[in-house]
């Protein structure tokens, strides 16, 4: 495999990530942060600019998953770097919107169990 497919694969993971949370936002009809708000990534949305936003992401990542190279879900040289990106968005993503939206965990005071 092309050291290129791995970065393109990891990337596509980013994206597909990225699209759950603005898409199911938005097809929901909840405002949600995105580049596009004021201030950028913190500010609300509309419902309609996530599903766009949701649906470029699905596109973008598509076009880097599955029109790079030969991907194969059963190789682990596709699927690791994929994962990572997964991972990776993820991670940024609970670490972003949790500060601003209360998930942090460090945000509960553990001996009630409710936010401080």
């Amino acid at each position: 495999m092309v050291f290129l497919h791995s970065i393109s694969y990891f990337f596509g993971g980013v994206f597909l990530t990225n699209a759950v949370p603005h898409f199911i936002s938005g097809v929901m009809g909840k405002p949600f942060q995105s580049p596009f708000a004021t201030p950028p990534g913190k500010g609300l949305s509309s419902s309609m600019v996530n599903v766009l936003w949701g649906s470029f992401n699905i596109v973008v990542g598509y076009l880097l998953v599955c029109q790079v190279g030969d991907f194969h879900l059963r190789a682990a040289s596709s699927i690791l770097p994929f994962g990572l990106g997964m991972l990776a968005m993820s991670l940024f993503s609970a670490y972003h919107f949790g500060s601003q939206n209360g998930g942090m965990a460090s945000s509960l005071n553990p001996a009630s169990g409710s936010h401080e």
